[in-house]
């Protein structure tokens, strides 16, 4: 079997991918860029058609998280891990464990050139797993005194996002009375659901799994088959799963007159930006949006602020994409170029600065 996916252009400055000892599963991580500190970047454990589809999948997430750390201001570099699952593969306890030990020997092997969390798939059980073998992990359980689980930060995040992307295309941040479409119910957007729900908001969700209609009765939302809700009128789409959702047929046909959510890389090719721009949709770009966890998961491990502080940058989210949009129209560009830029100057003022000897 061969990949499904082309692999994206290399553009790293480092990549392991190994055989866990232990679990027997190919295991990548890799490090997108350091120029701004440590690479930071969740551990996602997956179901992969081919290991290279696993590979695809670290290269695309790690150059994310170099944006998303950047344009959200923190000194940290952009890095990812995989853990990859052959089709058909159900991790029990024993086997678990050790794909998270293996794991972290892997992070370990860097010498502190990236920070793993947990990420889809992935729990801060798991992250305790791995701090057996490391010490660069960050969102252990609250209960040992780690920052515990950081869907809360990221779905703040987002919520303040929504309230961003609603102004620019209503005049007014307010969610009451606004309909949102909710393209997954996990951590992040199960969090959404609930917290717009209680504003007065009307949403329409759907997620892969049906037991997660249980919680559309409990919101009063409407219900709508997942591979479909993107054909409903709403004023906001929220894609809130997998990457990939927004493909050019997609775009063409979506009844929302904007998009903001948490799913990392949601546009399928990065020309979408400018089909939903051509048809007068708002993007909100998604490293902006989602990234309330990366912002709490290091504050806290920094030590640096009181988490009150922190979660005061987290909602501070919602002025970035506000400035996103400003800059946007002044440079005439999309709002994806637009976070692109504010990125790279951060990048650009890092890689100027002298190397250490």
């Amino acid at each position: 079997m061969t990949h499904t996916m082309p692999l994206p252009d290399f553009s790293h400055e480092r990549v392991e991918v190994i055989t866990g000892r232990r679990s027997g599963l190919v295991i990548i991580v890799a490090v997108h860029s350091s120029a701004l500190g440590p690479a930071l970047g969740g551990a996602r454990l997956w179901t992969y058609p081919h290991w290279t589809d696993a590979l695809g999948d670290a290269l695309r997430l790690s150059a994310a998280m170099t944006l998303k750390n950047a344009a959200a201001g923190l000194d940290a570099g952009g890095g990812k891990s995989v853990i990859c699952l052959p089709p058909g593969t159900t991790l029990d306890p024993e086997r678990r464990r050790a794909a998270y030990l293996d794991l972290g020997d892997a992070v370990e092997s860097l010498g502190g050139l990236y920070r793993t969390a947990e990420d889809v798939g992935s729990t801060t059980q798991d992250m305790l797993v791995v701090s057996e073998r490391t010490d660069h992990v960050v969102g252990l359980p609250d209960t040992v005194g780690g920052s515990g689980e950081p869907a809360g930060p990221t779905s703040l995040g987002v919520y303040e996002s929504l309230r961003a992307t609603l102004e620019r295309l209503t005049g007014s941040p307010d969610v009451a009375g606004r309909s949102f479409t909710i393209s997954g119910l996990g951590q992040v957007g199960s969090r959404l659901a609930v917290r717009l729900s209680a504003e007065g908001a009307r949403l329409t969700v759907t997620d892969i799994n049906p037991a997660a209609r249980s919680l559309a009765a409990d919101l009063g939302a409407e219900w709508a088959e997942p591979g479909a809700e993107h054909l409903l009128p709403a004023d906001v789409f929220v894609p809130a799963g997998i990457g990939g959702i927004l493909t050019d047929e997609v775009i063409d046909s979506l009844g929302a007159r904007a998009v903001c959510g948490p799913a990392n890389n949601p546009l399928a090719h990065r020309s979408g930006a400018d089909r939903l721009a051509a048809r007068g949709i708002v993007y909100a770009p998604d490293f902006v949006v989602n990234a309330g966890g990366v912002v709490y998961l290091d504050g806290e491990a920094r030590h640096e602020r009181t988490r009150a502080e922190t979660m005061d940058r987290v909602a501070a989210i919602g002025d970035t994409v506000r400035r996103v949009f400003a800059d946007a129209d002044a440079r005439g560009v999309t709002p994806l170029a637009a976070a692109e830029a504010l990125a790279a100057e951060r990048l650009e003022a890092a890689t100027r600065q002298p190397v250490p000897a």
